[in-house]
């Protein structure tokens, strides 16, 4: 089968949703699938083609805020030439920004079957960046933009509640997986610690993600200080960037800043710390989380996407209802200052992700996509030569 993933963000890119898309592309291609990526102009990309045979390049602008991603510009005509002279069995749009928009419109009028993925609480952003009276009209968008497919895939059963409640027709659920074999407890790095400056039994508290406002940092900054009080020892890593990281370093000086790890070096940072704080209320599901209970790290987080999936309260480390940031600080004390339990949780926790099988998420994914492809191929419109 052949399958096009539209997406306005891919790596090297480092954040979720394009590690996620790159996930299910590789998946696709282990199956025999031809596979074809439609993506904006990054930075890194200097040639007016293809940077491989099977991707295609669009114009793209700065995203506002996020000036080292691209956002990709409308495309529905070259996407309809392209896709008229080599069509696709079903399209993957990944992203609702100009180009998914562009790819859904192709799609429609040459009744090809298209697929959406719902991965980012666009709506709760608009809290986040001051302009919470936006956050229904952003719903009412992306309720539009993924109607307009023929199924919205997402990564938990609360997701998938949440948006049929609220109208968005035709939602599947595409759960996740963790690559058991890259976050193992085993790459744990004693002379990495010692950079950080930690003796062997000093707590290192970490985070991983991007450095934004939507995060909810200030929260964990201000449990990890209440920690540090009653643990000098402490030290807080910090492995990403973003908008908010020059503020950060400023307001925090004694902090360790590893800037944006991949693969293996970041899998060693993971399995590297002791405890690991997640305290953002916006992400569709939070890979970082199962990340880190792969790599055998206890984890602090709210009850809800990959916590609330997969994250058991006082057995992996906390789960918090959501809002309550007092609890949040409680745990961060009671979870830090007991290493014993950190010892139990995290072995506890690399074992409830063993089973989460990345091979199994590309077998669904291919399912979902070949049954749109097959519903709608007596109907399809002959390839034009």
């Amino acid at each position: 089968m052949r399958y096009t993933i539209v997406t306005e963000t891919y790596p090297p890119e480092v954040n979720g949703v394009a590690l996620t898309v790159q996930g299910l592309e590789r998946g696709l291609r282990a199956r025999g699938n031809d596979v074809d990526v439609v993506r904006p102009r990054q930075l890194a990309d200097t040639s007016n083609t293809s940077v491989n045979a099977n991707e295609t390049l669009v114009r793209s602008l700065p995203l506002p805020r996020y000036p080292d991603l691209r956002i990709g510009l409308p495309a529905t005509h070259r996407l309809r030439k392209a896709w008229a002279e080599q069509r696709p069995d079903a399209i993957y749009v990944a992203t609702e920004g100009p180009l998914g928009w562009s790819a859904l419109r192709a799609a429609r009028r040459l009744n090809i079957p298209a697929a959406t993925g719902f991965h980012t609480r666009f709506d709760e952003y608009m809290r986040d960046y001051g302009a919470a009276f936006l956050q229904a009209t952003a719903l009412r968008w992306m309720r539009r933009f993924h109607n307009g497919a023929d199924a919205t895939l997402v990564p938990t059963h609360e997701l998938q509640a949440f948006l049929q409640a609220q109208g968005f027709d035709k939602v599947v659920r595409l759960p996740r997986a963790v690559d058991t074999v890259l976050f193992d407890p085993a790459r744990r790095d004693a002379s990495l610690r010692g950079s950080w400056g930690l003796a062997d039994d000093a707590l290192a508290v970490i985070y991983v993600g991007r450095i934004a406002a939507e995060k909810n940092l200030s929260l964990a900054i201000a449990a990890f200080r209440e920690l540090q009080k009653q643990r000098p020892d402490a030290r807080y890593i910090w492995v990403g960037d973003g908008p908010l990281r020059e503020q950060l370093q400023r307001d925090n000086p004694d902090f360790i800043y590893c800037g944006v790890q991949r693969d293996t070096t970041l899998a060693r940072h993971f399995a590297s710390g002791d405890l690991f704080l997640f305290p953002s209320h916006t992400e569709t599901f939070g890979n970082v989380t199962l990340e880190a209970m792969a790599s055998g790290v206890p984890t602090i987080a709210f009850d809800y996407g990959a916590a609330h999936e997969t994250l058991r309260d006082g057995v992996h480390g906390a789960t918090i209802a959501d809002g309550d940031d007092a609890g949040f600080r409680t745990a961060v004390l009671r979870i830090g200052n007991d290493p014993a339990l950190r010892a139990i949780m995290a072995m506890a926790a690399r074992d409830a992700v063993a089973s989460l099988h990345p091979e199994q998420v590309a077998s669904d994914f291919e399912d979902i996509l070949r049954n749109l492809a097959l519903a709608r191929r007596p109907h399809a419109q002959p390839v034009t030569a």
